[in-house]
């Protein structure tokens, strides 16, 4: 690191001072390091504070005197001499990042082996000084980070697509993102990163180069007009320069494969294709773009996103790795006339993360990896099982594996301050993942940054509400393992700070985030759906959800590896209709448990009624805590309705559905208390707005984003069963429960040698064995399928030409199973582009029955009129035919499976 002097505006600057004549003396070398003058800055800060007599030297002083302070490197002269002053020997210098305090006879020693070690120390006691004003008298500290890397990360993203774009597509501009341009926003965020200890700050887009570089051979390809690209040049290096000068490396994150939009229009391409393979313009442009980068931001880290915007886990994901992206780098390092490697960090997602390593593990050295901690949610600090597994390998792959504490999905958007919880994840990241890093997200409102959900005459900043969620996570990152008892005064100190209000209050505040901590993790891993993104948890659940959460694609790792072992709602009530044993946690616990938090999150925070400073912040957390209680009841009630519906699926007796309609009703008096505490408080509850979006409702150009929107589906709801009630206690009232046939759609496939046949009983469809449909859906009989070859789709793609003259919709079979050789359906966890056609939901349950094969569940893909093409991976999957596009819009559960008809209850809640 270059040693240069920074024009800083000190008290005083002299080669040599009588300290005497001053209170405070600040000694340093002459020319020094750019983070340790940082350090310097705000220790000068806080000395200020106390006594406004302080100066800096950056020369020795002969003779230190009473309240000096000498700050530098072990080998620095300035810091050899006054340890040989002060008679003290150091033993062992600290590691990387870490520091030595020294206090005797009011003579302070900041030490370390590296510029940021330095810089903590002068954190340390800058620290030290602000809480118990005054300058410690005698101190002696050693300390160093356990985690290698410990850093957050900024969304160069929006909670809605940018027109004629997809996910990820959003070039840098004013008009997209103001705040980008804001020097003072940035200073403000990374300082406090600084003050957190954190090392790294991730920007994350989809494809960024064409914002920020030119690539000679393709000058079409830039997105930005040039009085943009400039402003993004000169931020861009304001950003790299500020984040070094306080120890924090900058991190790009890009998706691949995508190109920028001009450069895909040249070549009559997709901006991204996730069943496009490498071609060789595509591999070209890449490479040279990121080369372009890497020359011009020489400093920048990498973050790599191997799949989503690729298919699959396979060679291609190898090659794009090992010959595309890291000759990039390398080139771009050999035109900057550099050797130092910046770090490549490659994400496990949707590709195999440890076969990727290992085949550029002699390419390149400085590589990480990194993979989500608990999904796109917070849910528990006893991972385990596959997920764990996982982690344990990226961890012993002899890289660092840093883990991902990934949107969040089912915090937002209210307030998560749980020190108790956090400090044991992060110690589940050392024990259970045996992982060495953290990347945080923002608690809330990541697609919104840099603003919170909050309603506010003045939009409320995420750093600044939410500094607990970044302080607490980071002090973890650095030591996880902290006592307790002295963390809980350590957490009161810093809230009584932030309200000027006494210690007690601030224990009681403290209190109130821990017992509100417990309550959205414990619900989601319970009763959700998925980790991801398309459930907003704060927003509630259908019944429907609750009691056939397979219908809309259960996430079976939520409930396998991202929860402590228990039982689902289906499985509880199962074992308790077959009087077995229950394992682990189950529903009636969590209800249970997350009432009981609910009630005394708002317990501790009632004992507050006001306090000295942020006064308006603190009625907004007090509202949050009821909000946790209300959402708690909510669910609560909602689950215990759901059991008795359950227990109604094997009694066949209406009295369980009588018992069932009081906590359904009581859960929606709680829902009604908590629409009544967010209608003026909150401008939305989930940051992605976006028809990604399922659960509980499909949130199509940001509808369902407020829980007064929800609200009279839940109330229309409990009517319907209401209803559905009394038409089953009383036969004469039953409705008409007649079948709807789909009709087919008149297409022209374009395919040679294609095979149909109806959708009936008997009916074989496959072309190279005998095998018959056994059972089916009465609503599919008119429909007319398309036979396949299974020996073909384990090999190869399946792709289907076809010509339509309306709008119609594809009928595709997938096969409910694990095993590798069916294809797997659609998932939004892994692949954000899998609703492009609609195609993320399951259209009918259990459709129809095949011999000796799994159950079949069918989606439907939505085309345009025109020439079209379903193209799908390789994969044993069912061709079911075209109906028009406005059939089937409501999904249902056929409830055919191969063990038999299953007992369908959603019809209790559905017109």
């Amino acid at each position: 690191m270059k040693r240069i002097l920074l024009n800083v505006l000190f008290f005083c600057t002299l080669h040599c001072v009588n300290a005497s004549a001053h209170k405070y003396a600040v000694y340093t070398e002459p020319q020094q390091n750019a983070r340790i003058e940082y350090g310097i800055s705000k220790l000068q800060a806080a000395l200020s504070s106390i006594n406004s007599n302080v100066i800096v030297v950056h020369g020795q002083s002969k003779d230190l005197q009473a309240n000096s302070i000498v700050i530098g490197f072990i080998n620095d002269e300035i810091v050899q001499s006054a340890i040989k002053q002060q008679g003290f020997k150091i033993d062992e210098a600290p590691g990387k990042e870490g520091f030595i305090i020294h206090s005797s006879n009011n003579i302070t020693v900041i030490t370390g082996a590296d510029a940021s070690g330095v810089m903590y120390g002068c954190f340390e006691l800058a620290d030290s000084i602000n809480l118990n004003k005054k300058l410690p008298v005698q101190l002696t500290i050693k300390d160093q980070p356990q985690m290698v890397m410990r850093g957050a990360c900024v969304g160069l993203q929006k909670p809605y697509l940018l027109p004629g774009r997809a996910v990820y597509e959003y070039p840098l501009t004013e008009e997209t993102f103001p705040w980008f341009y804001n020097k003072k926003l940035w200073v403000r965020y990374l300082d406090s990163l600084a003050e957190y200890r954190c090392n790294s700050l991730y920007l994350w887009n989809g494809h960024p180069f064409a914002s920020l570089v030119k690539v000679k051979d393709y000058p079409y390809a830039v997105e930005v007009d040039e009085a943009t690209f400039k402003k993004n040049e000169d931020m861009y290096r304001f950003l790299a320069e500020e984040a070094d000068r306080r120890g924090i490396w900058l991190i790009q994150s890009f998706y691949n494969i995508i190109v920028s939009k001009p450069f895909a229009e040249h070549h009559h391409l997709k901006t991204q294709d996730r069943d496009r393979h490498i071609i060789p313009v595509i591999a070209d442009y890449t490479r040279k773009s990121i080369a372009a980068f890497v020359e011009k931001y020489p400093n920048v880290g990498l973050l790599i996103t191997l799949g989503e915007a690729m298919e699959g886990a396979g060679q291609d994901d190898i090659d794009w790795f090992t010959k595309t992206i890291i000759p990039g780098v390398k080139d771009g390092l050999k035109a900057a006339n550099i050797t130092t490697e910046p770090p490549i960090i490659l994400r496990a997602h949707d590709t195999n993360a440890p076969n990727d390593i290992n085949a550029a593990k002699n390419l390149y050295s400085n590589l990480y990896t990194m993979a989500k901690y608990n999904g796109e949610a917070l849910t528990t600090y006893q991972p385990r099982v596959s997920w764990a597994d996982l982690h344990r390998t990226l961890s012993r792959l002899g890289t660092v594996q840093i883990e991902n504490v990934h949107i969040l999905a089912n915090l937002e958007p209210f307030r998560y301050a749980a020190d108790d919880f956090i400090q044991k994840c992060v110690q589940a990241m050392h024990t259970v993942y045996e992982a060495n890093g953290l990347h945080l997200y923002p608690q809330a409102s990541y697609w919104d940054w840099p603003y919170t959900a909050d309603s506010a005459s003045t939009p409320l900043l995420q750093i600044e509400r939410d500094w607990l969620w970044y302080k607490e996570w980071s002090r973890y990152a650095w030591n996880c393992n902290r006592d307790r008892a002295g963390e809980v005064n350590y957490w009161s100190n810093q809230i009584a700070l932030q309200f000027n209000c006494n210690k007690d209050d601030a224990k009681n505040i403290l209190l109130a985030y821990e017992a509100a901590g417990e309550i959205a993790p414990k619900l989601l891993r319970r009763f959700g759906i998925t980790d991801g993104n398309r459930q907003t948890l704060t927003l509630g659940m259908q019944m429907t959800q609750l009691v056939n959460p397979e219908r809309y694609g259960l996430f079976k790792l939520l409930y396998e590896s991202e929860a402590p072992e228990g039982e689902p709602l289906a499985e509880y009530a199962q074992k308790e209709w077959e009087h077995q044993l229950h394992i682990g946690e189950t529903p009636v616990n969590v209800i249970n448990d997350v009432k009981k938090a609910g009630d005394e999150a708002v317990a501790f925070i009632n004992k507050i009624n006001t306090v000295p400073l942020n006064n308006d912040e603190f009625k907004r957390i007090k509202n949050d805590m009821y909000c946790y209680q209300a959402l708690a009841y909510h669910y609560a009630y909602k689950a215990q309705a759901a059991l008795y519906v359950l227990k109604y699926k094997y009694s066949n007796n209406t009295q369980d559905l009588d018992s069932a309609l009081l906590p359904l009703q009581k859960s929606v008096e709680w829902y009604k208390t908590l629409t009544r505490l967010t209608n003026t408080t909150y401008r939305y509850a989930n940051s992605m707005q976006t028809a990604q979006r399922k659960i509980p409702f499909r949130g199509v150009d940001a509808t369902f984003i407020k829980w007064n929107e929800v609200l009279p589906a839940f109330e229309k709801e409990l009517q319907v069963f209401t209803h559905k009630l009394d038409s089953l206690k009383h036969p004469s009232a039953k409705e008409n429960t007649g079948v709807t046939y789909l009709q087919p759609a008149d297409v022209t496939i374009k395919n040679d040698n294609i095979i149909s046949y109806p959708l009936t009983r008997n009916a074989q469809p496959f072309i190279n064995n005998s095998t018959a449909v056994i059972n089916i859906a009465p609503e599919l009989k008119n429909i007319k399928a398309i036979k396949i070859d299974t020996a073909f789709q384990n090999n190869n793609e399946t792709l289907l030409r076809f010509h339509n003259d309306k709008p119609v919709k594809f009928l595709v079979g997938y096969f409910v199973s694990d095993d590798k050789t069916f294809l797997k359906a659609p998932e939004l966890e892994t692949n954000a582009n899998a609703n492009n056609h609609g195609e993320a939901d399951v259209a009918i349950a259990n459709a129809l029955v095949i011999e000796n094969m799994p159950a079949v569940n069918i989606h439907t893909y939505l085309f345009n009129a025109g020439d079209n093409e379903l193209l799908l991976p390789k994969g044993k999957v069912l061709l079911l035919g075209f109906i028009d596009a406005a059939e089937l819009v409501k999904p249902f559960d056929a409830g055919l499976t191969p063990s038999g008809e299953l007992k369908n209850v959603d019809w209790l809640f559905e017109n």
